[in-house]
């Protein structure tokens, strides 16, 4: 990368500390952070850590004050003034950044900033891809899927490579189905509207009302300035109203690993995807964990290829249906169980992620 003995100086840019809510932007730095050689990182940590570990065990953690991990606006402006100081001593900028509302103003009133530093950015989601209309490219950038690769270069993003998102294989040991008497179906999403939760029940209801047994079990993080307990509280009142009593309503797990072994098939059904990851790495865990996954059919998951099932977004019948079909038929649980596995095998591997990245950053270092 340089041709001195000294180490290249990268600045991770992310919404808030590594320690904080594991969105996207949070779990591909720390990606970045653990597995690019021969950079030193500048990366955010929490403060107070409340007994944390830091999550990079190398590099330069700057300290971001957050006292719950969510990634307030004042969390924000934090690091986006320590970025700025920061990215002027850093030799390259590395910002994985979702676009949401705040963005397009960043776009435009950050770079000058910076005094030429070059600057990659990672998109890992577009919020609302109208705001793509008033946003300005960071620098050289990098989308998760082919499909927001190409609603960045309709909106003026010149130069968009395409590198699908990471999942330590190692760590997500392909596992025998469930032992359990009766399927569990694991929901994620968001309790957004159309993030995937009402739509989820109305499959479950479909699939349970053509014959199939399961529980429900609805992993769905709040986002900041919700009221977890009010959104379980409603999500137990519509199960209800479906006819669905045996529903288990959890906010962030912490064990996540544990919780893929007692399902039997992931249930992601967002109508908007909200600014979520192109491709979320809860499915690639569950895919890795051989647990089949019916998807709602957006662009971006199409990169899955046959290795889930997708329905109509507008359809939750139709997932229900084919979310019965599963429950109900092994040798297609089997089936899709296997191209899973070798779909993340195959194509979300940390070794491509991280040589894509190092061939990057060679080519924007100084």
């Amino acid at each position: 990368m340089r041709a001195t003995s000294a180490r290249p100086r990268v600045l991770l840019l992310t919404s808030g500390p590594l320690e904080g809510q594991e969105g996207a932007d949070i779990q591909l730095a720390a990606v970045l952070a653990e597995t690019v050689p021969d950079v030193d990182f500048l990366w955010f940590t929490r403060w107070p850590s409340r007994g944390l570990r830091p999550r990079v065990a190398g590099g330069r953690p700057v300290p971001v004050v957050s006292l719950d991990g969510l990634p307030h606006p004042w969390q924000r402006l934090q690091v986006a003034a320590a970025g700025t100081v920061l990215g002027r001593r850093a030799d390259l900028v590395h910002a994985v950044l979702t676009i949401g509302s705040g963005y397009p103003l960043f776009s435009r009133l950050w770079p000058p900033l910076l005094r030429g530093r070059p600057v990659l950015h990672t998109v890992p989601g577009v919020r609302d891809p109208a705001l793509l209309r008033r946003c300005r490219p960071l620098g050289r950038t990098v989308a998760l899927s082919e499909a927001t690769a190409g609603d960045l270069l309709r909106a003026g993003f010149g130069d968009v490579s395409v590198i699908p998102p990471p999942l330590r294989i190692d760590r997500w040991p392909r596992r025998p189905r469930s032992s359990n008497a009766v399927p569990v179906v694991l929901v994620t999403g968001h309790h957004d509207p159309a993030g995937g939760a009402q739509e989820s029940l109305a499959a479950v209801a479909a699939a349970a009302a053509a014959g199939a047994r399961l529980r429900l079990v609805m992993a769905l993080r709040p986002r900041s300035g919700q009221n977890p307990r009010a959104l379980r509280a409603e999500l137990c009142a519509r199960a209800q109203e479906h006819g669905l009593p045996d529903v288990e309503v959890l906010g962030a797990v912490d064990d996540m690993r544990s919780l893929m072994d007692r399902a039997d098939v992931l249930l992601h059904l967002p109508r908007r995807l909200g600014g979520k990851a192109d491709i979320p790495l809860t499915v690639l865990e569950a895919l890795a964990t051989g647990r089949p996954a019916v998807l709602s059919d957006h662009p971006q998951f199409r990169a899955l290829g046959d290795a889930v099932v997708r329905a109509p977004r507008d359809d939750p019948a139709g997932a229900g249906r084919q979310l019965c079909r599963l429950l109900q038929e092994p040798r297609w649980w089997d089936l899709l169980a296997e191209r899973g596995r070798r779909a993340v095998e195959a194509r979300f591997g940390v070794d491509r992620f991280t040589a894509r990245y190092a061939d990057l950053y060679r080519e924007l270092l100084p």
